[in-house]
């Protein structure tokens, strides 16, 4: 459906004046901090949300005035513990939190102690995992097995995700999955997020968030939901920060800054980190071609090596107590060397014809930089507000790709020098607006147009005779690429009865899609081809949740329309030669994937334990995978298609125990079945299957500064469109030791223990059986070292306060 002037203005209409969506989920406390004798105000106060179980949720500081704010605090009852230099600690029980509403606790006067002390410690762990309705939090500061590692090792490590030999990311069996840092896609990525995700450094890394079933409030791309890294952000009074290092097996290391600098109006942040990574893997393929019964048989040996620089700064300025400004800015530099070794072996039903050895070696140099602006005014009435972004990047990336193989079996031997460009830019413009009715009921709407565009260029040339080479135009060409998302939305919130809640959304989305294929060979007739796409579509979400007691125990049904669209390396025709005998290329008339997703979920607590079930639904139409479309001189070529549809159901369990006090676990089992549909276009039978996967991980304190934590997880095989993968699993453990009074922490991992996660399976096709193995990183052994130091208050005068209560803000914070 196209999009015009009068139907944006229908919508419009339609949108602002039909009020729709969004169950609140979350409250407020909030209070002013004295002293209990002078009655003054006590700013820079720790504060600390506990549950009934005195397990920390989140912490929070008192600003001027002695204004202490916890907010987004999912409904319930909690604890809250204030803790203050020179003071007794005091803490308040049973505040009950419900939506939409904020709980004021008035002035709580603090009693001072008398007493001069050097530094407090506050005590307290943050939980592994925060379950809320619409989505579950784990908190990966607590991941011992990622220590020294990426943000592809995290990820790896997070409950209902998978992350393969490739590191593509997976939620609930599908790789479609749509992935943002901060709450937006970062330009840094370009058109390969893996990589950015292979360099961004785990420590940078506060927490994931997975929303399975967004609202309409969020992109309706991603077809089985939303991951969202959320990086660290020091917001402590005064001058502090971190230092971070790591050392590990195979040559990686790891070495990080971080500094905050906050006083009465701004906040400043800055951080640097190095990473010198050298992921080593290892691979199987064995083409079987059953038209002639030839075979091709290969083993590989890879090393992916690279150096990234990350550097972020920026500053948060209160303009007034309702509005404040942000600006930030990122710059990533890095570069890779890919070197590979394949040694094949060639037969004739059992008969070896041949070998032969392929060396290849790729160099990539990328400069990536992004600038963020970002607005919040909050109104006077209670929850009203408006906020704002404004985003531009760019990512820049030039690289060779060589390779020389030679023949025993009588073949010409061939060798290849490619050299690559890319140049991308993404804008981001973003506004949302909050207006609540009442304490059961607010409307939300917002505006937002993201455009990418990208340029690569691909020079080939290959060996003529001897020493002589000669461009190859079929693989030497320009692709100009831009795509645009322009969308508007609107929830509506409110409840039915007491118990009963409802959220309603639509969103509208106006896609468009211009690609430019241009050839170099001067003597093409058709120097150009041209793809376009321009559609309009609408995002309807539906959310109905029942409160099932005053606990914040939840059931909730939810039913969202979403969209995945192709990848920019999946519509580029590029052909991709790094493998002779297995090319590859995109196709730039794919269709984005139509997507339906039903879930229903259950939220319950008892006592120390939490848990989350779900039962969903997801049907994709229209969806994209590579297609083996020919088979020629023992080469086969592939290209991405829409290919059929699959229906994939399942049933989610997510369990977090705190046996102890010094004891806890994490357990989740998702069981899947997946059904490919059909289509005789491509020679697809139906196909589908049951599939699982499990994981475990465990905490254990021996003392309050030497802690333990292992992980396990197993992935059952699975059905592809054309093939299976079989099963896949892997141990992590860890051991963490606090020094220097908790300033200071040395960790030791071990990532895949049994040298066991590997993935491989089989492709058949009506020509082909397809037998591979990948290994994409061996075991792994690291050694970490962390610091973290914090100056005093630099908002009071060091002679003054030294006779009273002089603070030095030290140990461990919130």
């Amino acid at each position: 459906m196209l999009f015009n002037a009068k139907s944006f203005k229908f919508l419009l209409l339609f949108l602002f004046f039909l009020p729709v969506i969004a169950f609140a989920q979350t409250g407020q406390i909030k209070a002013i901090l004295i002293d209990s004798k002078t009655s003054k105000p006590i700013s820079s106060a720790s504060a600390a949300l506990l549950d009934t179980g005195n397990n920390y949720v989140k912490g929070a500081q008192s600003v001027d005035q002695g204004f202490l704010l916890f907010s987004d605090i999912t409904p319930g009852k909690y604890n809250v513990r204030i803790s203050y230099v020179g003071y007794e600690t005091s803490t308040i029980v049973g505040v009950d939190v419900t939506a939409s509403k904020t709980k004021d606790l008035g002035r709580i006067g603090l009693t001072s102690t008398g007493e001069l002390l050097d530094e407090v410690v506050v005590e307290g762990r943050v939980p592994a995992m925060q379950i809320g309705i619409d989505r579950k939090t784990f908190n990966v500061g607590e991941s011992l097995v990622s220590a020294g590692g990426t943000a592809t090792d995290v990820l790896a490590n997070v409950p209902t995700l998978q992350v393969d030999q490739d590191g593509s990311v997976s939620l609930r069996g599908s790789s479609s999955v749509k992935i943002l840092i901060d709450g937006r896609e970062s330009a840094l990525a370009g058109n390969d997020v893996t990589s950015l995700l292979q360099s961004l450094p785990a420590n940078s890394i506060e927490k994931v968030e997975v929303i399975t079933n967004p609202s309409s409030k969020y992109d309706a791309e991603g077809q089985t939901g939303i991951i969202n890294i959320v990086l660290k952000k020091n917001i402590r009074t005064g001058l502090n920060g971190s230092v971070n290092t790591s050392a590990g097996s195979y040559d990686n290391y790891m070495a990080g800054l971080t500094l905050n600098y906050r006083d009465r109006k701004f906040n400043y942040f800055g951080s640097y980190n190095f990473n010198k990574r050298n992921m080593v893997g290892s691979g199987k393929t064995d083409n079987i071609f059953l038209r002639d019964t030839t075979r091709n048989y290969s083993e590989s040996e890879s090393s992916r090596k690279g150096n990234s620089h990350t550097v972020k700064a920026g500053f948060d300025y209160n303009m007034s107590d309702r509005t404040s400004l942000s600006f930030s800015g990122n710059l990533s530099i890095r570069d890779n060397k890919r070197i590979e070794d394949l040694d094949y072996r060639f037969y004739k039903g059992t008969v070896e014809t041949g070998t032969s050895v392929r060396n290849s070696t790729q160099f990539e140099d990328d400069l990536g930089y992004e600038f963020n602006a970002d607005f919040r005014h909050q109104f006077k009435r209670q929850g009203e507000e408006l906020t704002g972004n404004a985003s531009y990047g760019r990512d820049k990336e030039d690289g060779t790709n060589d390779f020389f193989q030679e023949y025993t079996d009588g073949r010409k031997n061939t060798s290849r020098k490619n050299v690559t460009s890319e140049d991308g830019k993404n804008i981001n413009l973003q506004l949302d607006y909050v207006l609540p009715f009442s304490e059961v009921s607010k409307f939300e709407a917002g505006y937002r147009s993201q455009i990418r565009k990208s340029f690569d260029t691909q020079l080939s040339d290959t060996l003529v005779v001897n020493e002589i080479y000669g461009r190859d135009y079929r693989i030497s060409n320009d692709f100009d690429f831009t795509s645009a998302v322009h969308a508007i939305y609107a929830n509506y919130q409110n409840k039915l009865t007491d118990k009963i809640g409802y959220q309603l959304g639509l969103r509208g989305e106006q896609f468009e899609l211009k690609s430019t294929y241009i050839s170099k060979d001067p003597d093409a007739v058709e120097k150009e081809s041209n793809a376009k796409q321009n559609f309009f579509r609408l995002y309807p979400t539906l959310f109905l949740t029942y409160d099932v007691d005053d606990n914040g125990d939840k059931v909730q049904f939810s039913y969202s329309r979403r969209v995945q669209r192709a990848r920019g390396w999946q519509v580029n025709p590029f052909l991709n030669v790094s493998d002779d005998l297995n090319y590859r290329q995109g196709n730039p008339n794919l269709k984005p994937e139509d997507v339906h997703s039903f879930e229903m979920s259950f939220a319950k607590t008892f006592g120390k334990f939490n848990l989350i079930s779900s039962a969903y639904f997801n049907h994709a139409s229209e969806v994209i995978q590579p297609f083996v479309y020919k088979i020629e001189d023992g080469r086969t070529y592939s290209r991405w298609e829409n290919m059929t549809s699959r229906n994939l159901s399942g049933f989610e369990f997510i369990s977090k125990v705190n046996a102890t006090k010094d004891f806890d676990f994490t357990f989740n089992l998702n069981l899947i079945h997946i059904k490919y549909n059909a289509n005789p276009d491509y020679d697809i039978k139906e196909r589908k299957d049951f599939a699982y996967n499990a994981n475990l991980t465990a905490n254990y304190r021996f003392t309050p500064t030497f802690s333990a934590q292992m992980r396990g997880e197993y992935n059952s095989s699975r059905v592809m469109a054309q093939g299976q993968m079989n099963a896949m699993k892997g141990v992590d453990i860890a051991l963490k030791k606090d020094v220097f009074k908790k300033k200071a922490s040395i960790m030791l991992n071990v990532r895949d223990v049994f040298n066991s996660r590997k993935m491989n399976g089989v492709t058949e096709t009506s020509q082909l059986i397809s037998n591979f193995e990948h290994r994409w990183m061996k075991r792994m052994v690291t050694l970490s070292l962390s610091y973290r130091f914090g100056s005093q208050d630099l908002n009071r005068s060091k002679k003054k306060e030294a006779q009273t209560n002089e603070i030095n803000s030290g140990g461990e914070e919130y």
